[in-house]
């Protein structure tokens, strides 16, 4: 397939959001959001999600139109309430509201109820970085770890992210699953028919599998000391579903459904740091130059330089913005069919081999 542009794919997935009469700024929001993965190579949780957001807030899972609220209950806390919107829209609103209060405060967190999915959880940190903010980010979702030494599903894939001003052109940026890989990562080798690495998925027995078609749930990242991974699980367990009285993962429907009509009732949880409040920003920045200078800069083991967290995304964005992007087969069919229904099929060109 040759490589699209970026703009034109986000021009297709915007016109699919208006055609359904979803609030332009929850649409604007969730393409932001999964075009953040598309762009950086987190494919897992890009475009490829948008078939799905569009059939769940057609079949009412999700609130085409939803009414956010954020209620302040300390100097640098508040709860927001979704309004079960697809995640995005609520999870920067959350984010806009740290910011505010950590500007006062230093430090600031807000809990996200009411949500749903919110797609590549490293958009919502970068955001707050190029805000000039600290800022981590958590969410639960429904089981796919099994635990260390368990044999079923119970966590979700329960991201955590973090990013941070940097100095230089590029915030750092952090952003993981707390599996070994995100379940999306299953889904997009089974549409290439590709064999999974290794101690990332299990069988139905709980034994690891590298056949992405009988994989049915994921390893806690670690692998033999995957009792690290089930517990950064847990600590966004109880951020995201804890602390906002939303439902545990065992609790949440599953998100490919068969009911793709009642709201999941996730949460979801971010933190933002004003470096004001502490060392300053400026001396700050000039810490973290020295610290990424000093670990690039550090001996590797072959000829290649060390990277930093985000280093590897950021060369894919730029190659990305230059050159397009490749969409796998799956998403390429699904938004054919998708412009076939609406009809849209000659205004955009996603799914040919040509330019």
């Amino acid at each position: 397939m040759t490589p699209k542009p970026l703009n034109k794919i986000e021009d297709f997935c915007l016109k699919l959001f208006d055609l359904i009469g979803a609030d332009e700024n929850m649409a604007n929001a969730c393409v932001s959001s999964v075009m953040h993965g598309t762009r950086f190579g987190v494919d897992s949780h890009g475009v490829r999600l948008i078939p799905h957001y569009i059939k769940v807030l057609e079949t009412g899972r999700l609130n085409k139109n939803p009414s956010i609220n954020f209620k302040n209950l300390k100097l640098g806390s508040g709860l927001l309430d979704g309004d079960h919107s697809q995640g995005a829209l609520p999870t920067y609103k959350a984010m806009d509201h740290a910011i505010e209060m950590a500007k006062k405060t230093g430090i600031a967190a807000v809990g996200i109820t009411n949500s749903s999915h919110f797609g590549p959880t490293g958009a919502y940190t970068l955001y707050a970085a190029k805000k000039n903010m600290i800022a981590l980010a958590f969410c639960n979702s429904d089981s796919f770890v099994r635990l260390y030494d368990g044999a079923e599903r119970f966590h979700g894939t329960n991201p955590i992210s973090m990013a941070v001003p940097s100095g230089e052109q590029d915030p750092w940026l952090f952003d993981m699953a707390t599996s070994s890989v995100p379940f999306n990562r299953v889904e997009l080798f089974r549409s290439l028919d590709q064999n999974l690495p290794q101690d990332v998925a299990s069988d139905e027995s709980g034994n690891s599998t590298q056949d992405p078609h009988i994989a049915e749930m994921l390893d806690p990242l670690g692998a033999r000391f995957g009792f690290k991974g089930a517990g950064l699980g847990g600590i966004s367990e109880i951020f995201s579903a804890v602390l906002t009285g939303m439902k545990l993962s065992p609790e949440l429907l599953p998100m490919s459904g068969p009911d793709m009509t009642t709201p999941r009732e996730l949460g979801a949880f971010v933190i933002a740091i004003d470096p004001e409040g502490f060392i300053g920003s400026y001396l700050f920045k000039e810490g973290m130059q020295r610290y990424l200078s000093l670990l690039r800069n550090s001996t590797a083991k072959q000829k290649s330089f060390v990277m930093a967290p985000g280093d590897r995304e950021w060369q894919i964005a730029r190659q990305r913005d230059k050159n397009g992007v490749v969409l796998d087969p799956v998403t390429s069919e699904q938004f054919k069919l998708l412009a076939e229904r609406f009809g849209i099929l000659s205004k955009f060109d996603l799914w040919s081999d040509h330019d």
